[in-house]
Formats: C-alpha cells, sequence, structure tokens
C-alpha cells in the first residue's frame, strides 16, 4: 500500500472578530468547499481511538514525531457517508489515510464487534484492527464543531475555519444527530492545509497581527475538558 502525500499544516487561534475578516478576505479569492450546504459551512463529528494510558493523547501533549490517530468522522450528520481515518504526523508533514464505513459496519464497531474491520479485507483498516489488540485502542470521546472551508488550487490549499467546537464521552452517541453535550467556549482555529508550496495570495489573506502558529489540537483541548 503506497502511502500518501505528505502536506504542511499551519494552526492559529483566532478571535471572532479575526473570523469575520477571514470569511470575508477569503471569500474573494477562494472557492468554498462543495460540501458546504447550510449557511456559511457544515458540521463535522469526529470519534477518537486511545486506549487506557492515553498514548495518542501523550504523544500529541509531548509532540512526538512520528505519531498517529485513528478516527471515524461523518459530517452533517449523514451516517450515509462514514470515514474510517488515520492522521499521521512525520518530518513536519500530515498524513492521511481512510477507508468508507457504513452505518453498520460503525454500530457493529461501537458494539465491541471487532471482527467488522477484518471482514472488510482492506489493508488500512486490518492496521486498526491489529492495533486494537496489541495497543488496546478504542474508541474515546467524540469532538464536533462547525467548520466553513475554502480552497485554493495553486497549491493544492485548504483554509478551515473551526468554531462552535463540542465534545462528549458517550462514544455510543456518535451516530445521533444530537450534539455533543459539552461546549468548549470562545475558541476559534485558523488551519491552512497546503502541499509544496503557500501561495503569497493565500498567505497575505490568512495574515493576521499577532497571531502565531500553534500546535492546538481538538481531540487534546476536548480531553482537557
Amino acid at each position: 500500500m503506497s502511502r500518501p502525500c505528505g502536506r504542511r499544516e499551519l494552526k492559529h487561534y483566532i478571535n471572532y472578530a479575526d473570523l469575520l475578516e477571514l470569511r470575508s478576505r477569503l471569500s474573494l479569492i477562494a472557492k468554498r468547499d462543495e460540501n458546504s450546504k447550510e449557511g456559511y459551512g457544515y458540521r463535522v463529528k469526529s470519534l477518537y481511538f486511545d486506549n487506557y494510558n492515553d498514548k495518542v493523547l501523550m504523544e500529541k501533549i509531548n509532540g512526538v514525531d512520528g505519531r498517529e490517530k485513528f478516527r471515524l468522522r461523518l459530517y452533517n450528520n449523514d451516517t450515509s457517508f462514514i470515514r474510517l481515518e488515520k492522521k499521521s504526523k512525520q518530518g513536519g508533514l500530515c498524513y492521511k489515510e481512510g477507508a468508507l464505513l457504513s452505518e453498520e459496519d460503525c454500530k457493529r464497531l461501537l458494539s465491541g464487534d471487532y471482527a467488522v474491520l477484518k471482514e472488510k479485507e482492506n489493508p488500512f483498516c486490518l492496521e486498526l484492527y491489529a492495533k486494537m489488540f496489541y495497543l488496546q485502542l478504542r474508541p474515546k470521546n467524540i469532538v464536533e464543531y462547525w467548520r466553513e472551508a475554502f480552497v485554493y488550487s495553486p497549491g493544492n490549499v485548504r483554509v478551515t475555519l473551526d468554531y462552535d467546537i463540542r465534545t462528549g464521552s458517550n462514544v455510543y452517541g456518535f451516530l445521533k444527530k444530537e450534539p455533543a453535550r459539552i461546549p468548549i467556549q470562545d475558541v476559534y482555529i485558523l488551519e491552512v492545509k497546503y502541499d509544496s508550496f503557500l501561495p503569497e495570495i493565500i498567505r497575505g489573506a490568512v495574515s493576521l497581527s499577532g497571531r502565531k502558529s500553534t500546535s492546538f489540537s481538538k481531540y487534546a483541548a476536548a480531553r482537557y475538558i
């Protein structure tokens, strides 16, 4: 199985005023993500895997190079499209791999029937199946938020504005339409993802005085809560 191309990823804490300014700037030069259906963006819900000693969380906190995390993800509460993803970081580059699961597959996985991953006969699913045994990975925490996304073809740039971040530890609620119960208040995150170069027009559009790159993790923030 060939490894996907790595991408660079920058994150910045912003505030509501920044959000409004960035939304205005980006709308002039970039296209909104085609998944935007309601208002400005769409709802993202993720269910992260971790083990009994919080391996994934601690590797993020300690900035371990070569770390990885598995998650289930759906959009706008649409259970007809559920992705199982692995996001990893190596040498400053981010990699993402994934496979589609049906709602029934997801229900079996959440109920503890991990054999559903082996039955998929997909190398990525088999990797998680193995790690659920020798690393004891288990569904751990839900993270949900509203995302506005803009795309710009040169450099394969994707800029996202994430806010209304919520969390919950009831993993069985992942497939339900009800939002996660606990809000992470007053957190707005700008993310800029690109391949080998960041075009100057985008660099200028996302430049904000006093905003510095951060290693913010929604999963880590949710676990702190």
